[in-house]
């Protein structure tokens, strides 16, 4: 499903995200009617909205066209919130903005998701704190990391940190069996910032330090807590009483009806 401003999407209009590819998004799951930290992805929606078009974003309206969306269709699913102006071209990206909100969905697959085995990369995202459209960058890490065999990517900067995944937060639970998230330059993930409702550290994290750890996982809203069972040569258990503890808090989290 795909509407735009709460219509039928307009091809005309939704070409820009292709040809232009300037904006933020929030990709949130819905499980029977009901989204964890969506209040969360709200506020993600009106702070990018304010860093990308130095706008403001009517909530209750985009609320309201996700609802739109969500109604009718049962199980699990990821709703994803799209915003730009079509208006917009190259040329003069910081004309006046007038936000645009596309809304699509997918399927999504049963939690928890198997393990995942990872190439650490060195690659910093554009921006990383704005969940933006630009995306090539960390597609093509993950296509490298695929083609050697590899499930996905994680990024390391130019200082040797650990920072994230391309499409999701990482974090590490260490041999006393606390849990670790890296203090780098990163996405403020909703799934993390649910998760650090516990127990937890922030901290440097080395490569060194991260092949040195207990056990590895990824967390975002489609895969909820993933383990990962290999970061290059080093290999992870996937199983830990901590990483165990986390999944169960991610799984009862009620979530809010739409």
């Amino acid at each position: 499903m795909m509407e735009l401003n709460g219509a039928p999407a307009d091809p005309e209009a939704v070409k820009a995200l292709a040809l232009v590819n300037y904006g933020h998004f929030t990709s949130m799951r819905v499980d029977d009617q009901r989204v964890r930290g969506l209040a969360l992805h709200l506020k993600r929606l009106q702070r990018d909205c304010r860093t990308v078009f130095a706008a403001e974003l009517d909530m209750d309206r985009v609320r309201e066209y996700v609802r739109r969306v969500v109604i009718g269709q049962d199980g699990s699913f990821v709703v994803r919130v799209s915003i730009f102006d079509p208006a917009l071209d190259m040329g003069h990206p910081s004309a006046p903005a007038t936000p645009h909100v596309l809304v699509t969905s997918r399927p999504t697959g049963q939690l928890p998701m198997p393990p995942m085995r990872v190439k650490a990369v060195p690659y910093v995202r554009d921006v990383p704190a704005v969940k933006h459209l630009g995306l090539f960058g960390a597609l093509h890490a993950r296509r490298a990391a695929q083609l050697d065999g590899f499930d996905d990517a994680l990024f390391y900067g130019p200082d040797e940190l650990i920072s994230e995944g391309g499409t999701w937060n990482v974090g590490f639970i260490d041999n006393d069996g606390t849990v670790i998230w890296p203090k780098a330059e990163v996405l403020p993930g909703v799934t993390m910032a649910l998760l650090q409702q516990h127990p937890h550290v922030v901290t440097h994290v080395t490569q060194e330090a991260a092949y040195g750890m207990r056990a590895a996982f990824a967390t975002n809203t489609s895969i909820g807590v993933r383990a990962i069972s290999a970061i290059d040569s080093t290999q992870f258990p996937t199983e830990h009483p901590a990483l165990a503890a986390l999944r169960d808090a991610y799984l009862a989290a009620p979530g809010d009806l739409v």
